[in-house]
């Protein structure tokens, strides 16, 4: 309780929670205080940062800040349910396999070597290949049914020594149900890393999103704005070699500081739940 207390009150947890703050409630809050639309073209073609637009316009004049505030919500609501499914996929799937043992986590773990094997940046593109009309939606589904392997895998093991403790073999004896077993005397153990697997999935799926969109693999239309979604219309329309830095850095930025708040609140608390992070300690 004591290191969690320290790690809580830690610089890095700090940070990070406040920058996450910082950035949901401009994503969330700062749209309806300012009633900003991200669409209307109501500006001139790569208009620099001004007092009427404090981070200029695009290429169709529309308002940088605008689409920044939107393409942040966007992307952190793509992060928060992609990193969901894939952890309550791969939570279920890991403990499943790892308590059950036999054909079943044999099965789960030569699906679950095989998927590694292949980065999933890779799988993602071969499926956004596929589709021609892509959405946020469906890139929820594509991230989170591609990142839970290695949220699966860690689990597994962590069960498989579980399952031999002496509490879940009282529990057994008691007459716990398999599902009962799972949800009371497994889940709880493992929590942390399942919390922890959470918190980094929602950073790999926001750059998942962005790396996918700005290689054109995103959804596309004049109703979809995203972080990754600015960035592919920036090299779409030259703003990199045109020095138009206002269009494509201000979202790379954005990018970055969700990385680092998401990796510093991680890294807080690994000191705390991690067994080899203590004992280096």
């Amino acid at each position: 309780m004591n290191r969690m207390v320290e790690s809580i009150r830690s610089k890095g947890f700090i940070a990070g929670i406040a920058l996450l703050f910082i950035l949901i409630t401009l994503a969330f809050l700062l749209p309806l205080a300012l009633n900003l639309d991200p669409f209307v073209k109501n500006g001139p073609s790569f208009a620099s940062p001004c007092k009427e637009y404090p981070l200029g316009t695009n290429s169709l004049g529309q308002d940088c800040f605008a689409r920044l505030v939107y393409g942040l919500r966007a992307s952190i609501i793509v992060g928060f349910a992609a990193a969901l499914l894939a952890t309550v996929l791969g939570t279920a799937i890991g403990i499943t396999g790892g308590f059950l043992g036999g054909i079943f986590d044999s099965l789960c773990t030569t699906v679950t070597n095989l998927l590694i094997v292949v980065p999933q940046l890779i799988i993602l593109i071969l499926i956004s290949n596929t589709i021609t009309n892509s959405s946020l939606s469906l890139l929820v589904l594509f991230i989170g049914l591609s990142s839970w392997v290695w949220v699966a895998r860690a689990l597994r093991a962590q069960t498989a020594s579980l399952r031999l403790r002496d509490h879940v073999s009282l529990a057994r004896l008691n007459g716990f149900g398999t599902v009962s077993l799972l949800l009371k005397q497994i889940l709880p153990y493992v929590a942390s890393y399942v919390f922890m697997a959470f918190i980094m999935q929602i950073g790999s799926a926001i750059f998942s999103e962005a790396a996918l969109s700005m290689l054109g693999l995103g959804p596309r239309g004049s109703e979809v704005v995203s972080l990754g979604s600015i960035l592919d219309e920036a090299r779409l329309n030259e703003a990199f070699e045109s020095g138009y830095w206002w269009v494509f850095l201000p979202p790379t930025l954005v990018i970055t500081l969700c990385m680092f708040s998401l990796y510093s609140i991680n890294t807080s608390l690994e000191s705390v739940f991690n067994p080899r992070t203590q004992r280096n300690r």
